[in-house]
Formats: structure tokens, C-alpha cells, sequence
């Protein structure tokens, strides 16, 4: 299957509010629309996860962040120019977004896919995609498509057919915290 049809396929289901289980610049993901609440309050179902904790969402390019975030740290930008591995953001002051895709704390972590295919679903979507690991919350994450629970591919609406066959050991993105005044603060690396 090529990867224009792939994409096609999944930003369909995207907008029907369905879920998606895809690969991503890390490890295998559980996506939806980040701005709708239902299929949010549907993946937070799935992972038996409640909503207080956040999710991480993708953007395509750095210049979008202005589009979701009101006041974008001077920091963040050579963060995420510099950066050489994925790296997830957690701001303060995210709006266009479902309630539940908010941290307790009202913050959201965002990251810059560098991804060819994660880049096109959300520019064609033109919203953020959320991009959660395609787990049961509390058990370990799937580095390969083949060690995604059953539970987790039943649940979900559409499952893209790229890279199902690769081995390679991937890893989560490593996530700070950035406060308006620059202040940064490491969560996983």
C-alpha cells in the first residue's frame, strides 16, 4: 500500500472521530483529533487512563505552535530547532483543544513530529493528532507493532499499514516542562 493512500485512509477516520493506532517519530501510537472531545473521552476509554494526567499531542511544524499555545517560551524555539531526538513540550496556556486531552494543571505536551508520515496527517487534518502509546495504562509500551496487545488493535478504528514489520527497539520521546519564564524541568528522558 503506498503512503498517499495511507494517509487518505487515516485522516478519514480522524474525521469521522475515530482511533487510529499508527507509527510514529517514537514508538507505535493510539491517535485521534486532538480537538474532539469524544474521541479523546474514546482513547482515554481504551487505555483505562484517566484524563488528569495529559496527553501528548503532534503538531507538523514549529510555526503551528502560535496556532495552540498563547504565549510560546522564547525557549522553546531553539529547543526544538536543536534538538536531534524526539521531544515532547509540556506548555501552560493550550487552547483548541478537547478539555480532556488537559493535564490537571491545564498543560499539554507537545511535539514536533519530524515524521514524513505523522507531518502529512496533520497538516492534512490542519488540527493536532494525539499520540499516546498504544498500551493498557500501567503495562509496559510496545517498541514494535508486533507486541501490541490484542485489546489495544480490537479497540481501535483504523490501523495504518506502514512499518508493521520492523524490529527495531524505539523509544518515547523525552518529555520537560517549560514555564512561561524559561524555566525548564526534565519529566523523562
Amino acid at each position: 500500500m503506498d503512503i498517499k493512500e495511507e494517509i487518505e485512509k487515516t485522516v478519514q477516520t480522524l474525521k469521522a472521530g475515530g482511533l487510529i493506532l499508527y507509527p510514529t517519530d517514537t514508538i507505535w501510537g493510539i491517535g485521534c483529533d486532538a480537538s474532539n472531545e469524544t474521541a479523546v473521552q474514546k482513547l482515554l476509554q481504551l487505555k483505562g487512563r484517566i484524563s488528569d494526567k495529559g496527553l501528548i499531542l503532534l503538531l507538523d511544524q514549529p510555526g503551528r505552535l502560535a496556532s495552540f499555545v498563547r504565549d510560546v517560551p522564547a525557549t522553546a524555539w531553539d529547543l526544538i530547532e536543536f534538538s536531534d531526538k524526539p521531544l515532547t513540550i509540556i506548555y501552560e496556556g493550550v487552547y483548541g483543544v478537547a478539555d480532556s486531552v488537559r493535564a490537571s494543571d491545564g498543560s499539554v505536551g507537545i511535539r514536533i513530529t519530524k515524521n514524513e508520515f505523522c507531518q502529512s496527517l496533520v497538516e492534512k487534518l490542519r488540527k493536532p493528532i494525539v499520540s499516546t502509546s498504544a498500551n493498557i495504562s500501567g503495562r509496559p509500551f510496545a517498541t514494535a507493532f508486533a507486541d501490541i496487545e490484542e485489546e489495544v488493535k480490537s479497540g481501535v478504528d483504523y490501523i495504518v499499514n506502514l512499518r508493521r514489520d520492523e524490529r527495531t527497539e524505539m523509544k518515547p520521546s523525552t518529555v520537560l516542562r517549560l514555564k512561561i519564564n524559561g524555566q525548564i524541568e526534565f519529566i523523562r528522558s
